[in-house]
């Protein structure tokens, strides 16, 4: 028809389904031992150092912060290089940190540490590893990034509560090289064996169609980068996630130490295995979910009830109601961080969507970064953790009315690129 080919269903096995086994393996072992792990070497440095949890919490908020601002670079580095690159990059700098880790014997030296940690995390993080699952799915999208960010629970399954025990077992120093090891291994050798930076390269569309030979791939569709941070929708979205997930993250960093102080060791090592197994199945069912009910929406509610989850962990005093709030909180963790990629590309589509995504974490994880800092400040203190999972809830409450302020995902639909003339 006039030029325009007609896609035909390939034969051959579908890469990107590869490629989101990898996003799924990358993040499993960036959250496993960088977003979830915090919260186990919070724990651990304060046992065996002495220091307080304020101060600790200080230099987690500032590993938010440094990840923020890098991620803004791991943007600019995936648009003019191989993906796979900046992902092992990130692979080989948060082996380092981690093997640092164990040798820090002051305060300022964990800051350093966790500067550099930061970058690692931000380089086999979500804006890398979300910007190739895009690539690869367009009309199947949610269920890909649904699937892939179940890694980020997963590793709160399989390989934070191993941390935990080889630390209890080991100590830091002793501990954290296994650590470093476990790191460098789960993200470099998937980078290269699993991902695939773009469809087009090997003859591919986007949701398993097959380019036809000799007709070039359609310029991405989408909303320019300047004009689309300058939209209701991002600020309002932007600042709903910054106190959702400040909240969140707060709730999630100090969750080890509250479990500990209320109950037992073990018990507490369970509780972040329990949190993370629930955000898997409340994240899978949510990707299928999201298709059918509006987007901004489902987000709102599930900011609703993580409020609900936080005023529970204020006053549970014992295991029964420790672990139903848990439950309750890992069914929204499971989710709503998910929804922070799939909400910017429905709305604004993948022209430039590296950008957008970055510029939001950017602003999202300096706001979210004053979340430990908070609830480690208000423990220390109150002397115990009451008030600090009050005012996280009252945040999440206030996300709830933000997001609505925001309007619906998919209007307007993303306008076609214009294209560029030298």
């Amino acid at each position: 028809m006039g030029g325009t080919a007609e896609p035909e269903l390939r034969s051959e096995r579908f890469p990107g389904w590869w490629v989101v086994t990898g996003a799924f393996l990358v993040l499993m072992t960036s959250s496993g031992l960088g977003f979830y792990g915090l919260a186990v070497y919070l724990n651990a440095l304060s046992k065996e150092r002495g220091w307080e949890v304020s101060s600790i919490s200080l230099a987690t908020t500032f590993f938010f912060f440094v990840g923020g601002m890098v991620g803004v670079l791991a943007a600019r580095l995936i648009g003019r290089y191989d993906v796979r690159h900046v992902i092992a990059a990130g692979g080989v700098i948060g082996s380092v940190a981690l093997f640092g880790l164990g040798r820090v014997t002051a305060p300022w030296q964990l800051f350093v540490v966790y500067g550099v940690f930061a970058f690692g995390f931000a380089f086999a993080g979500l804006v890398p590893v979300t910007t190739v699952v895009t690539r690869w799915f367009h009309q199947r999208r949610g269920v890909a990034l649904s699937v892939a960010s179940t890694g980020l629970s997963a590793g709160g399954i399989v390989i934070t509560p191993a941390a935990k025990w080889l630390l209890d077992r080991e100590g830091l120093e002793a501990g954290t090289p296994w650590l470093a090891i476990v790191w460098a291994v789960g993200i470099i050798p998937v980078a290269y064996w699993l991902i695939k930076p773009d469809p087009a390269a090997l003859g591919w569309l986007p949701d398993g169609l097959r380019a036809t030979p000799g007709v070039a791939a359609a310029a991405p569709a989408g909303t320019p980068f300047h004009e689309a941070v300058r939209s209701r929708f991002f600020i309002a979205v932007t600042a709903a996630y910054v106190l959702a997930l400040g909240s969140q993250v707060g709730g999630i960093q100090q969750l080890v130490k509250l479990v500990e102080e209320r109950t037992t060791a073990d018990t507490a090592a369970l509780a972040t295995l329990v949190l993370a197994a629930t955000s898997v199945v409340a994240r899978l069912v949510g990707g299928r979910v999201v298709t059918s009910v509006p987007m901004t929406g489902f987000t709102a509610v599930l900011a609703g009830l993580q409020g609900v989850a936080m005023f529970f962990l204020a006053f549970a005093d014992t295991t029964t109601a420790i672990f139903m709030a848990i439950i309750l909180f890992g069914a929204t963790v499971g989710n709503i961080l998910m929804l922070q990629p799939l909400l910017i590309a429905e709305r604004f589509g993948v022209r430039d969507y590296p950008r957008i995504y970055s510029r939001a974490q950017l602003y999202v994880l300096i706001g979210t970064a004053g979340g430990p800092l908070l609830l480690g400040w208000l423990h220390d203190l109150s002397g115990d953790y009451e008030l600090s999972y009050m005012i996280a809830g009252l945040c999440s409450a206030l996300a709830l009315f933000v997001f609505l302020m925001a309007g619906p995902a998919n209007e307007p639909e993303p306008a076609p690129a214009e294209p560029e003339y030298a």
